[in-house]
């Protein structure tokens, strides 16, 4: 019996899990590969540390191997892994504003901090104090395959395996020299993306072990928002401004001669515009204009600012990694083990040229650089203001005072102005990260199996940040009533002018007025981890056919994580750097955590009718933090067997996730977040009743402001983040249930036969988050929460100038709940003279992918919708590739769908009707390999072979790190047709 269970199990390796693309390799050369000198077969599989007769999972396993790494042709792992379905596309080289110049992985769209990054079955180290793991780290020319196992796997690998775990499987006895280089290009010629590796390794003598050593490099070039047609001009969300403009092919339209200038346009743009608005803070549209090139003010605002053309849709960057794995066996039963991963990353982003955006300033009308006319405006406007009673000694200094509004005097107001004579912002993150493991494992009482072993991984990232103005210094430099000197007595100060056309900044002007600035981050982490596994022989069902095998083990792990900003980027409520949205403050801190765990695996039936095998998996885990206490998790499952083609398989487990160092150490500071609408704004002023006047007043506005103040500036409003200093977070808890059958039966005209169908459904309460701002502006002004209308802080009745803001701390929110089916299949066509032809594909259908942050707010359903709330999902997803291997070549066509979304429905009043919808998207990827000669294989490639064109839905639709560009660019391919091509040559 016990046998014929070996077999079986052999054979259905992979069918245990959801076989996404293609298999990761065949039944035979599973059961070479898990031999051991042992009386028993044993395998371990991703998901579980027991040591199983073959490798059944009670959990889904979506396994990408050897092969379908080599058709993806692609040296980025996220870039494969975001064409899953399993996936929502999380930062990457197509995230540009907002980008933290890493590549995430997010599983289940529940957030790249409930993904758990696994190489060798070990935690990698984060790169950021938010614990998220960077996979341009991992070295893809030693990847054999990559597991993803789905729903909670916090039971085996602790905290943070909430929507699954992701575990690169590195190749650690390879033999020979492989070197491997890789190009790819769009079909515009641009964005080149090339890469080389090469890899030795060697058995040692008398084969007591393998030492294996691969070098890698990557470049990516840029490609700019202004390099395609779809990113050349802005393109209003709410009102389709521009949309026919790009629709006709026509170029932007440029802003009247009185208010031209570099990318100075009608419409489609931000208000901090080119030339400078202005308005009295506090006064609303009272005395507000724009000024004109020849240093005129008017009350008519003539141009908004194009910041499109300067963003990438692809971010460059540049890598250099070495991975050395080794063993050596000291005796027969016992084998020393180690590796080490150094990779050097650069990234750039980029984004417009700064600008004074909502700052205010304190500026004298006597200020000489303010012509005669302006001046006159704004004495004018704010005289009709102090009639209105909406200036008061909160926003004027009545210097000389004799009550009215004259030079002598000083007002507070708003100069939105673009410095493009400063240049674009940029962003470069130079990153270092080290990981090594080191340990000891073998056998004991003759099948027990025991591993010990220190891991320990430094992550360092320096950030450098150009092109920002300084707000102090233009604060400074707008104070003088001489033009030459400041009030402040700064020799080195040099007055700015802000009230003309381009080039009114000098050079000099420039060179006071902005700031470089330096941020710098470590994170590092060690992990002792101890374990036994084995079988307890005396422990057998009767008929059974297997004892019951177990895994007890202990684990302490220690993380830190260290921010330190310059001295100029602390200053609040905004920085050195304006246009970065507020001020950073520095973070230190860490956790420590001993765990205690034990799995089992027990064999129930065998070999009976209707059970020809059942089989219970079960494990436990204890944690204890020093910063949350302590908590369990646990998983409990079986699988049921009742005749040998058919597999049914159920998991039950509760999954646990502690706050990150960036979640409990993070200090209050100002910044900003997306949002569409302040319902207290002119943009509302028309639906404003007598409830929503008195809500918004309440929230620190006067009457007269109600109504009269400027809405959210390009989707975007001042927040005041951190951790919550009176209610710091606790652990995420999750439920998560998974059911499945597995098909795999044998016909004489097919070869390899799967198909699985899976139900998983991940529920997460007390989820570490925090409300975003639209939802606190609806809560206090649609749903009147008193308590959520106490976290909006105005100035002048204003939630766009620097110092107002919301409050959206981080703590425990309600609930996130994912919920869906998953179908793989995989199957070949033997043709006897022609080759084989061999079909796989992996289906994702959402039930469910919602959230909730209280019990009054909203439900937020994402399912087939996208909003400021809900990067595109996608109902239904799929990949499907369909290959010919026929003697030495092979071809492949790969399908990927993206099912059509729509704008959630609360926000669809606000979205121009043509961009309430997203039709459904499918791409086709061809692939060819070649083996010129025995030991060299070409491969050429082509992604998006009839150049679908990306969605066009303006550049408010979603949040600013998915959408930019008028599209999503992370989730629709916006570079084109893109070409392939590779060279291997091994030995």
């Amino acid at each position: 019996m016990l046998k014929n269970r070996i077999s079986l199990a052999v054979r259905y390796a992979l069918s245990a899990g959801v076989i996404s693309t293609a298999l990761i390799y065949s039944p035979l050369s599973a059961a070479q590969e898990t031999e051991v000198d042992k009386d028993v077969e044993v395998i371990s599989v991703t998901g579980s540390r027991i040591r199983q007769p073959g490798a059944v999972s009670a959990s889904p396993i979506i396994s990408i191997g050897e092969k379908e790494l080599g058709f993806q042709q692609e040296p980025e792992v996220e870039q494969i892994l975001r064409n899953l379905p399993a996936t929502v596309p999380g930062d990457g080289s197509n995230v540009n504003n907002g980008s933290g110049g890493a590549a995430t992985i997010n599983l289940r769209g529940l957030g790249a901090q409930r993904s758990l990054v696994l190489m060798n079955g070990r935690r990698m180290i984060p790169y950021n104090y938010n614990g998220a793991v960077d996979s341009s780290t991992i070295p893809s020319a030693l990847i054999e395959r990559i597991d993803i196992v789905t729903g909670g796997a916090s039971a085996v690998y602790g905290s943070d395996a909430i929507a699954g775990a992701v575990n690169i499987v590195l190749k650690d006895d390879f033999q020979g020299v492989v070197f491997d280089a890789k190009h790819s290009e769009t079909g515009d010629g641009d964005g080149d993306k090339d890469s080389f590796s090469i890899t030795l390794g060697s058995n040692l003598e008398d084969d007591k072990g393998n030492v294996v050593l691969s070098l890698g490099w990557m470049k990516r070039d840029q490609i700019l928002l202004g390099d395609r047609p779809l990113g050349l001009l802005g393109i209003e969300t709410k009102t389709g401004a521009n949309y026919e403009q790009f629709l006709n092919g026509e170029p932007p339209i440029p802003a009247p001669d009185a208010c031209s200038g570099p990318n100075s346009v009608e419409s489609g743009g931000s208000t901090t515009a080119f030339p400078t608005r202005f308005a009295i803070v506090g006064a609303g549209q009272t005395g507000a204009g724009q000024f004109r090139n020849d240093g005129t003010l008017a009350a008519s605002e003539c141009s908004v600012f194009n910041f499109n053309p300067y963003n990438f849709y692809q971010t460059p960057s540049e890598r250099y990694s070495a991975t050395a794995l080794g063993n050596y066996y000291l005796t027969d039963d016992h084998q020393v083990y180690s590796s080490v991963n150094f990779t050097n990353t650069s990234v750039d982003t980029q984004v417009a040229p700064s600008g004074t955006f909502g700052s205010s300033f304190n500026l004298p009308l006597a200020n000489p650089l303010i012509g005669d006319q302006a001046r006159q405006f704004m004495i004018d406007g704010a005289t009709a203001a102090l009639g209105e009673g909406s200036l008061d000694s909160s926003n004027w200094q009545d210097i000389n005072g004799n009550g009215i509004v004259d030079e002598a005097d000083y007002l507070t107001v708003q100069l939105r102005r673009r410095t493009l004579e400063l240049g674009a912002r940029t962003e470069r993150f130079d990153s270092t990260q080290f990981q090594m493991v080191t340990g000891v494992t073998g056998y004991f009482l003759d099948d027990w199996q025991y591993d010990a072993s220190y891991q320990y991984g430094e992550s360092n990232r320096t950030t450098v940040r150009g092109g920002y103005t300084n707000l102090t210094n233009i604060q400074n430099a707008l104070d003088t009533t001489d033009g030459v000197t400041c009030k402040n007595g700064d020799s080195s100060c040099v007055p700015i002018n802000l009230f003309g056309g381009f080039g009114s900044i000098t050079e000099e002007m420039a060179g006071y007025a902005q700031a470089i600035a330096l941020q710098q981050q470590k994170y590092s982490q060690e992990v002792f981890t101890a374990s036994v596994n084995g079988s307890f022989n005396f422990i057998e069902i009767p008929g059974a056919g297997a004892p019951l095998a177990m895994s007890f083990g202990y684990e302490k792990r220690k993380e830190k994580g260290l921010f330190e900003p310059d001295e100029c980027l602390k200053l609040a409520p905004a920085s050195c750097q304006g246009g970065a949205g507020g001020n950073q403050l520095p973070i230190s801190g860490g956790f420590s955590v001993d765990e205690l765990f034990m799995e089992g695996y027990l064999p129930v039936l065998d070999g009976l009718p209707g059970a020809e095998t059942l089989d219970v998996e079960f494990g436990f885990r204890w944690a204890d933090y020093d910063t949350v206490g302590s908590n369990e998790t646990w998983k409990l499952g079986f699988n049921w067997r009742p005749v040998s083609d058919i597999l049914v398989r159920v998991m039950q487990q509760q999954a646990t996730r502690a706050p990150n160092v960036g979640e409990i150490a993070s200090p209050v500071v100002t910044g900003l977040d997306n949002a569409q609408s302040d319902p207290c704004s002119i943009a509302n002023a028309g639906n404003i009743d007598e409830a929503l006047k008195q809500l918004c007043i309440s929230t620190g506005m006067s009457e007269a402001q109600v109504g009269n103040v400027q809405n959210v500036i390009s989707g975007q409003v001042q927040v005041i983040s951190g951790s919550d200093p009176l209610n710091p977070p606790g652990a995420e808890e999750a439920d998560t249930f998974t059911a499945g059958i597995v098909w795999t039966p044998e016909f004489n005209s097919l070869e390899n036969f799967t198909i699985t169908l899976d139900y998983y459904d991940i529920d997460i309460s007390n989820i570490i988050g925090n409300f975003s701002a639209q939802e606190i502006l609806d809560a206090c002004y649609v749903l009147g929460d008193t308590n959520e209308c106490a976290k909006i802080n105005r100035i002048g009745g204003d939630l766009t100038i620097a110092g107002a803001g919301i409050e959206q701390f981080t703590t425990n929110l309600k609930s996130q709940r994912a919920e869906g089916i998953e179908l793989g299949f995989n199957f070949a066509v033997l043709m006897d003279e022609m080759g084989e032809l061999q079909f796989s594909g992996n289906i994702n259908k959402y039930l469910t992918q919602e959230s909730q942050s209280s019990d009054t707010a909203r439900i937020i359903d994402c399912k087939g919708y996208f909003s400021t709330s809900c990067d595109p999902v996608s109902e239904l997803r799929w990949v499907q590739r369909t290959s010919w291997v026929w003697e030495d070549l092979t071809m492949s066509l790969q399908w990927r769908h993206i099912d059509g979304v729509d704008v959630e429905p609360i926000e669809a009043p606000n979205v121009f009707e043509d961009f309430r919808s997203i039709e459904s998207y499918d791409y086709f990827d061809l692939f060819a390999s070649y083996y010129a000669t025995e030991n060299i294989v070409v491969n050429f490639g082509i992604d998006n072979i009839f150049e679908k064109e990306p969605p066009v839905v303006g550049g408010e639709a979603g949040d600013t790190s998915s959408n930019s560009g008028n599209t999503f660019p992370s989730n629709y391919d916006v570079l084109g047709r893109k070409f392939k091509m590779g060279i291997k040559v091994q030995f």
